[in-house]
């Protein structure tokens, strides 16, 4: 049996298979899809044009817009597209493409709330030496470091299904491509990809998590946001296949890759005082 992933050629089964449904279904992503892009680019461009907005937690800041910002358009306009077409195709190119960038970003994400958990442990606990622990060189740094623990993550995943093969059905049971999807539809034995992915799921979001609790344990609603983020997305990834629900899963990868991005301005940074009065100025000077 060959594995011809050159022409193979994926159905996306998306979340509802009803006309009527699928229009609002539309209405309402392109809606969620707006508010992100606006709101993240907003936090972006306020945080360049004010000089006010220099200290770390803010350029923290803007890169997790950017990444909410990337995250968000690896994902919906797909989503958004299949809601309007017949044929719910896409390549198997094109869906590991997807894949990568969404394993990718999503672990970048994880790594730079743990930057910013950091960030607001040393300005808490060491105002004295904020200034000089916190310098650009380590921001930089911290920021490096996690867009390559996203890149390794998504390697290390993403390589192993090019030695997949497909058979019968073409049917990926999700709304966009997503490694576990992806292997439920392979007719290869997926046990060491599922290891690979378990172990890895494992390593990396320890690895982030563990700092972001001890760090924001006394800031509630920032660790609501990263709790929901963490529960939903390692869930997805570590939960048996025999309590597998196609329901569940697809709720869960809403909350992380659709609504997390969205909410992000608004936790982080749109309740900020500093942001507000960088917004009345930037507004008041106009």
């Amino acid at each position: 049996m060959e594995n011809q992933t050159d022409s193979l050629v994926f159905l996306l089964l998306g979340l509802s298979s009803h006309p009527q449904l699928q229009i609002w279904l539309f209405l309402i992503f392109s809606i969620v899809f707006l508010i992100t892009l606006s709101g993240n680019v907003t936090i972006i461009l306020i945080i360049r044009m004010d000089p006010s907005l220099s200290a770390p937690m803010y350029y923290f800041l803007s890169h997790l817009s950017f990444v909410d910002i990337c995250y968000s358009t690896d994902v919906v306009p797909k989503m958004l597209m299949n809601f309007l077409m017949k044929e719910k195709t896409i390549s198997f190119t094109d869906c590991v493409i997807q894949m990568f960038f969404s394993l990718l970003l999503s672990v970048t994400e994880v790594f730079l709330l743990s930057a910013m958990a950091y960030d607001r442990y040393t300005a808490v606990c060491h105002p004295l030496h904020y200034i000089m622990i916190m310098n650009k060189a380590i921001c930089s740094y911290l920021v490096l470091g996690a867009w390559l623990m996203g890149l390794l993550f998504a390697t290390i995943n993403t390589v192993p299904t090019f030695g997949l093969q497909f058979c019968g059905l073409h049917e990926i049971n999700h709304f966009s491509c997503e490694l576990p999807p992806l292997l439920k539809a392979s007719c290869s034995d997926t046990f060491l990809n599922n290891w690979i992915l378990l172990s890895s799921v494992l390593v990396f979001g320890l690895g982030s998590f563990l700092p972001t609790l001890v760090s924001y344990i006394h800031i509630i609603t920032n660790l609501i946001v990263v709790g929901l983020l963490y529960t939903t997305g390692m869930s997805q990834y570590m939960k048996p296949n025999s309590i597998s629900s196609i329901t569940l899963d697809e709720l869960f990868s809403i909350q992380y890759s659709i609504l997390t991005p969205m909410l992000n301005p608004i936790i982080y940074s749109l309740k900020n005082k500093e942001v507000k009065r960088a917004i009345r100025r930037i507004f008041t000077k106009r």
